[in-house]
C-alpha cells in the first residue's frame, strides 16, 4: 500500500478512541456529573498528554454516541440522557474499512452538494468561498490545509440545510481526518494540490450556480479521486475480482 497508509490506519483512530473510553469511564464513574461542563480542549490535552486534534476526535465520539452535548460558544456538557442515536462502531484497520468509511463519506458529501446548491443562502455560498480561498492560501503557504479542506466541507454540509447530515460528519470526522491529511500530503508529494483544488472549485461553482446535479457528480468525482490518490480504488477492483 503506497505513501504509509497502511501504517496510518492502524494508528489513526488509536489515541482518540482511547482517550473516548477514557472520558466514558470518568463520566460513568461520576467525576464529570451530568448537565457539567467538561473542560476545554486546552485542558484535556494537557491533562491526557495528547493533541488538541485528538482531544476534538474523542469529543466527536461522544457526541455521536449521546453522552456529551456541544453549545455553541459554551464548550462541551455531559448529557442529562443519553438519547437514542445511530451507532457505527467503526475503526479503520485495513484498506477496506477506510475505503467502506470513503464511500459512505462520498454518499453523503454527494447528497450534501445538491441540497446545498438548491437550498443555499448568499451568506452560506459566500461562507463556502470563503473556506475554499482559504484552502488556497494554505497551498500557497505551504501548508497542509487539512483543516482548511474539512472547514470547506463542512460549509457544504451547513448550506444543505439538513442537520443530520451534520451529524453524520461529525462522526466521519473524528475517522476520517487522518486519511485527509494524509490525502493531502500526498497530493503535495505527488504534485496534484491544483488538480484538488480543480475539484473543490467545481464543487463551489455547481453550488453557486444552484445546480444540483452538477454539483452531486462533482462531489463524488471528488471523493473518487481522493480513493485513487490513496491507492485503495486500485485495491478494490482487486478484490473484486
Amino acid at each position: 500500500m503506497p505513501d504509509g497508509t497502511g501504517a496510518l490506519m492502524r494508528r489513526a483512530p488509536l489515541l482518540a478512541e482511547k482517550l473516548a473510553n477514557v472520558l466514558r469511564q470518568e463520566i460513568a464513574k461520576g467525576r464529570f456529573k451530568a448537565g457539567e461542563k467538561l473542560p476545554t480542549e486546552r485542558e484535556m490535552s494537557e491533562t491526557y498528554g495528547v493533541s488538541r486534534v485528538t482531544v476534538r476526535d474523542a469529543l466527536g465520539r461522544l457526541k455521536h454516541d449521546g453522552i456529551v452535548l456541544s453549545r455553541q460558544g459554551s464548550g462541551a456538557f455531559v448529557a442529562k440522557e443519553s438519547a437514542p442515536t445511530l451507532r457505527l462502531h467503526v475503526v479503520p484497520s485495513d484498506a477496506k474499512d477506510l475505503r467502506n468509511l470513503v464511500e459512505l463519506l462520498s454518499a453523503v458529501r454527494s447528497a450534501a452538494s445538491a441540497l446545498a446548491a438548491a437550498r443555499r443562502t448568499s451568506a452560506q455560498l459566500a461562507t463556502i468561498t470563503r473556506q475554499y480561498n482559504a484552502i488556497g492560501q494554505a497551498i500557497e503557504e505551504g501548508r497542509p490545509g487539512e483543516e482548511e479542506d474539512i472547514a470547506f466541507h463542512r460549509a457544504i454540509m451547513d448550506a444543505a440545510g439538513n442537520p443530520l447530515f451534520n451529524q453524520i460528519l461529525e462522526f466521519l470526522d473524528g475517522r476520517m481526518r487522518q486519511f485527509v491529511r494524509t490525502a493531502r500530503s500526498n497530493s503535495r508529494n505527488r504534485g496534484l494540490t491544483g488538480q484538488v483544488q480543480d475539484e473543490h472549485r467545481a464543487m463551489r461553482d455547481a453550488i453557486a450556480a444552484g445546480d444540483p446535479e452538477a454539483a452531486r457528480i462533482a462531489a463524488e468525482q471528488h471523493l473518487a479521486n481522493a480513493l485513487k490518490r490513496l491507492g485503495l480504488a486500485e485495491a478494490g477492483r482487486r478484490r473484486r475480482r
